[in-house]
């Protein structure tokens, strides 16, 4: 009778409480996925750029405290600039540091001149100011200063927000204007996600900070390694079967002959690409984040394999 009772008891505390935990168990909470920025840190502010127009060269690193010991400088060293009181700096002021590093021609643009490459150091945070000098804190440094590096005023950037989804590796073509990659920030040839590159697209074709680009190639150019001289063996070549029960003249492993009845040429590569559409392989994305006159800076967000200097770029 006492075993019937907590047998009874059982049951009636699984009646009432499985409800409850069913429901606890149905309740799916979906948070939303936050927006990820295309870029951050050395990304955004030490991307660099290319510009035509002439850039401020009165403001410069004049000396520095521990230039005695050193010639190049990083984070936490204090340096000198040639800007005081006379020019309304404050403690506590900002500036870019940036270094021109001279006239940028490449083969892959039909532009022709698109101006200088202007390298992007890092930032000074003034910590003295004093009559026509200041003493300024290396706050960020991409790269090493050097002594008559440039002072800018520093602009506020904010980075693109990137797409989500996968990279559509068959995206049609969007009829706006297309562009090809000059040149990489570090030299580099191939490129990978996160990677500073330049394009030749700017201010005079529209392009805007936040612009996404797709990145493509011909289908039968642009790779590093090349396909063989000879893409098949002649239909005419000899020796497949032997001298006593050899079948026909033609080749097991050449191509198919055109005609109805097989009767005309052999069809290679380039017959069979004749009349085709124009189609392009499509090897990755990037986000603009600078714009000048003739080019943009740009951060590559996604690839389906290596990018190249010399791949085109085109507006979505």
């Amino acid at each position: 009778m006492k075993r019937q009772h907590s047998f009874t008891l059982l049951v009636l505390s699984l009646l009432v409480f499985a409800p409850a935990a069913f429901s606890q168990r149905s309740q799916v909470v979906v948070t939303p996925r936050r927006p990820m920025s295309v870029a951050a840190g050395n990304n955004l502010y030490c991307a660099g750029y290319i510009q035509t127009s002439g850039i401020s060269t009165g403001n410069r690193i004049i000396g520095a405290q521990d230039e005695a010991d050193k010639y190049n400088f990083a984070q936490n060293d204090f340096m000198y600039i040639n800007m005081g009181h006379d020019k309304g700096v404050k403690e506590g002021d900002l500036f870019s540091v940036v270094r021109p590093r001279g006239t940028v021609k490449s083969q892959f643009t039909r532009k022709g001149d698109l101006g200088f490459y202007v390298q992007e150091v890092g930032a000074l945070e003034v910590v003295a100011v004093k009559a026509t000098y200041s003493v300024a804190k290396v706050k960020t440094s991409c790269d090493a200063f050097y002594l008559g590096d440039l002072v800018q005023l520093t602009d506020q950037r904010v980075s693109p927000i990137a797409q989500q989804g996968m990279l559509d590796r068959f995206a049609d073509e969007s009829g706006k204007p297309i562009g090809r990659i000059i040149m990489s920030r570090d030299g580099n040839e191939m490129l990978a996600r996160d990677f500073i590159a330049y394009v030749d697209l700017g201010a005079d074709d529209n392009v805007r900070i936040g612009d996404h680009l797709t990145v493509f190639r011909e289908l039968e150019r642009g790779n590093v390694n090349t396909l063989p001289e000879h893409e098949i063996i002649s239909s005419r070549d000899y020796g497949y079967g032997s001298e006593r029960y050899k079948g026909t003249k033609f080749s097991n492993q050449s191509p198919r002959k055109s005609g109805e009845h097989a009767g005309g040429k052999e069809v290679k590569t380039a017959m069979a690409k004749d009349d085709r559409p124009h189609l392009s392989k499509v090897v990755g994305e990037a986000v603009v984040l600078n714009v000048k006159e003739k080019t943009a800076t740009v951060v590559i967000t996604r690839t389906g394999q290596e990018i190249h200097t010399g791949d085109f770029v085109e507006i979505k």
